[in-house]
């Protein structure tokens, strides 16, 4: 099967009434895992690729791995480029046939990241790729892009609507409060404006920083008209955790195997994957329209 579109899972999960989840992966056993958790329970899943995940492995070998993966899989997969501010990955992204990319103009001043955004629309769309735009802070650096300055751009909704209908944007990526990585203290979560901007478009609102909300959280957010929430941090822990562990197991018993030790990353990135799923409301949604 081919990548499905990020912009048309994220329609149909806001018209239904749930999110789909969009997991940072970070090499082959993840994606299989990402993948097997959605195939089990029926829901449609995006493999979210970091920039510097694509710089490791190079996009062909990623991409041809989320392919396989996907081929296997009974539900739709998509395949997404993550907060990138360098044109050249995302470049490199288009051409091997990422199912969408963020330009993340948020280090730009307004008038320019408003301009670089429809250069980049107009290189993604060219080639069928959809494109998800972030030019305001996001707090929290995540994979070295990012800043914990709240303030360096925060605009008004309708400024967001404006420079997203402007430049054809596919989704929007609005601060909301939230904030990537492990929280330090509560944050302020700004429901409201999902709403204000759900009433202002229909272009689906992507939730960053999921991280850590609770249960309740999610459903306000989701109800409010998100629709694509990123999971980043939970994979991360759920991965190294699974490894320290056993590793730790490995060095009590003298037994090395390493295949043994893919296999518990993969358990638990499985299970990490599934209970998100359901937080978000998406099993069983694979093939399914409002």
């Amino acid at each position: 099967m081919t990548f499905a579109s990020t912009k048309q899972l994220a329609l149909e999960a806001r018209a239904a009434g749930y999110a789909v989840p969009a997991v940072n992966i970070v090499d082959g056993i993840s994606i299989a895992a990402v993948v097997k958790a959605a195939d089990s329970v029926g829901s449609p899943i995006i493999l979210q690729t970091s920039v510097k995940t694509v710089k490791y492995f190079g996009a062909p070998v990623l991409a041809a791995l989320a392919q396989a993966a996907a081929d296997d899989a009974s539900v739709p997969v998509a395949l997404h480029l993550d907060h990138c501010p360098d044109r050249a990955v995302i470049t490199e992204a288009i051409a091997h046939g990422w199912s969408s990319v963020l330009f993340d103009a948020s280090d730009r001043p307004f008038d320019v990241a408003r301009a670089e955004t429809a250069e980049v629309t107009a290189e993604a769309h060219a080639r069928g790729v959809d494109v998800e735009s972030e030019i305001e802070n996001i707090v929290g650096v995540e994979d070295g892009v990012g800043s914990d300055d709240p303030n360096v751009h925060f605009y008004s909704d309708e400024q967001l609507v404006e420079v997203a209908q402007e430049t054809s944007t596919d989704l929007i990526a609005p601060a909301l409060g939230t904030a990537h990585g492990l929280y330090k203290a509560a944050p302020v979560l700004l429901v409201d404006r999902v709403r204000a901007l759900a009433a202002l478009t229909d272009i689906p609102i992507v939730l960053h920083g999921g991280t850590g909300l609770s249960a309740e959280e999610f459903r306000a957010f989701i109800d409010a008209g998100v629709s694509k929430i990123n999971i980043s941090t939970a994979l991360k822990l759920s991965y190294m955790y699974s490894a320290r562990d056993h590793l730790a197991e490995a060095e009590r018993t003298g037994k090395w195997e390493p295949v043994k030790l893919f296999d518990q990353i993969r358990d638990s990135v499985t299970e990490t994957v599934i209970e998100h799923i359901q937080l978000f409301g998406s099993a069983g949604r694979a093939g399914v329209t409002a």
